[in-house]
């Protein structure tokens, strides 16, 4: 007979059904005291909905949940928090304008005896106390504004953890920090496990997953797949529980061999971003720039792009010049970019899936000057949807609807129909399951191939070994290294990320 406290979680037999939609179908959950429970699967396979469901912002249609053998039923979050729950939650959640203290403890204010008055004083001790506790270096009273993306994530790491909670639910929490936090954030998971808490995380990281994790539970399609002791996986067995087949191939060949220099890029700078950049893309080619977080690769081709123009240096497309003073003029010369966060630059969130795929090329669907042809959009858009598998019940959907890979897919849609020269993708798999990664791999080979150019910003290293002809790498906004594809050496272009060491410059 199993111990009562066996588990710090049981969830048991839940589901839960949205309209026109059954999210979660009779899924169990049992995760071990202090230990690293992994909750896999593709987007859409239910597992946010598990976790919000824990956190109390569901409620289930129908099942139990048992925090150390007592069943519990929650109403809402702070039910959950009450109880030992906390949740780092995938979409960052924190009020732009109050300090990062005030975020912290945000309704667990401390207050001046017993007003309701916030001691201001004592919320930032306390949020030093936890920095200093976690080595982290941060300043309590700045504003959450302020602060980069990355540092917005430990943030909410921190808040997390202050909560002293039994339980913390981990969505994503590596998405949008460097790989120096990222070691940071197993260094607090591994002193918060030996003080008996469990943690449950979800990332579509595999080499994350089997760093830390203890026992791996996978869910497809809202159902429940299997549970096993992550030492009883391996890499290939978990990508085949999450999409119901083997995925081999996942980085596509390429035919395209071309050594026609397409766009040469010469000593681009912008003051405060970045300095004297270089380079050349050919034709057919697909070139990767890697660097740590605040290196300078998003001022690099968003200043290509013309969303914030160089200070100086020159871009010359097929050997003529080119000036963008505005995005309008970088699209008018055949380049398109898929920004870092889709959510915020990328997409209309409301829009439907037609309205985002059609966004930047109404005028091609125009007759008689303003007028739109439904049918001709219409026809576009489901060629888009078919070609780039786009799994989604109708064109006429809101975008924010669907799963971040589908959302990507119809980013990318977006600037394809444009036909550009040239595709510039901005951290293009962040938050994107192992099989959507697979077919926007596939998207990036096939227009490499038809003799177009692309290039990839990425702080996944394996997929820049994947996907790419030549990596160059930059580092505090300067250029630190660029190695071709017999060339490519992780411990070289992770050295010239830091700026130890620069790599030769080979064409």
């Amino acid at each position: 007979m199993k111990e009562k406290n066996a588990y710090a979680l049981e969830m048991k037999g839940i589901s839960k059904s949205f309209p026109g939609v059954k999210a979660l179908d009779n899924v169990s959950l049992f995760v071990r005291k202090g230990t690293v429970h992994a909750l896999m699967g593709e987007n859409g396979a239910g597992k946010s909905t598990l976790m919000k469901i824990l956190a109390g912002i569901y409620k289930p249609d129908s099942g139990e949940l048992f925090l150390k053998g007592d069943q519990v039923g929650f109403t809402n979050p702070r039910d959950a928090l009450h109880y030992g729950i906390s949740m780092i939650h995938q979409e960052l959640s924190f009020i732009s304008e109050l300090t990062v203290a005030d975020n912290i403890f945000l309704g667990r204010e401390p207050c001046l005896g017993k007003s309701k008055i916030i001691n201001k004083k004592e919320q930032t001790v306390r949020a030093l106390k936890l920095f200093n506790q976690y080595k982290i270096d941060l300043d309590p009273d700045k504003k959450m504004s302020a602060l980069s993306v990355s540092d917005r994530q430990m943030v909410e790491i921190v808040k997390a953890v202050s909560n002293n909670a039994d339980i913390i639910v981990m969505d994503e929490p590596t998405s949008a920090i460097t790989e120096r936090e990222v070691e940071k954030l197993f260094e607090i998971i591994k002193l918060l496990t030996s003080q008996g808490t469990s943690i449950i995380y979800i990332s579509h990281k595999m080499d994350e997953i089997f760093k830390i994790a203890n026992d791996i539970t996978v869910l497809r399609d809202g159902c429940f797949i299997d549970s096993k002791p992550a030492a009883e996986l391996n890499h290939d067995q978990l990508i085949s529980l999450m999409v119901g087949r083997e995925l081999k191939d996942v980085y596509q060949s390429k035919t395209a061999k071309n050594e026609t220099v397409f766009m040469e890029v010469k000593n681009l700078s912008r003051k405060g971003s970045f300095e004297n950049i270089s380079f050349t893309l050919r034709k057919g080619e697909v070139i990767g720039i890697a660097g740590l977080v605040g290196a300078g690769r998003t001022e690099v081709v968003e200043s290509i792009f013309g969303v914030y123009p160089p200070h100086s240096g020159e871009i010359y497309i097929n050997q003529k010049k080119v000036v963008h003073k505005h995005p309008k003029q970088a699209i008018n010369n055949g380049i398109a970019l898929v920004t870092e966060d889709r959510k915020q630059t990328g997409l209309n969130l409301t829009g439907s899936v037609r309205d985002n795929i059609t966004l930047v090329n109404l005028r091609k669907f125009a007759f008689l000057k303003n007028i739109i042809s439904q049918k001709k959009e219409n026809n576009v858009v489901d060629e888009q949807i078919q070609s780039l598998k786009i799994k989604t019940p109708n064109r006429n959907i809101a975008v924010k609807n669907l799963s971040g890979g589908n959302q990507q897919k119809i980013v990318i849609a977006k600037w394809l129909i444009n036909n550009p020269d040239i595709l510039i993708l901005d951290e293009p798999t962040r938050g994107i399951d192992i099989g959507a990664k697979a077919e926007i791999y596939k998207i990036i080979s096939d227009f490499a191939n038809s003799g177009k150019s692309v290039i990839v910003i990425s702080s996944e290293m394996p997929e820049l070994f994947g996907i790419c002809d030549r990596i160059v790498v930059m580092s505090e906004g300067k250029l630190t290294g660029e190695f071709t594809r017999k060339e490519f050496d992780q411990e070289k272009i992770m050295a010239c990320c830091a700026g130890i060491m620069k790599g030769e410059k080979i064409g």
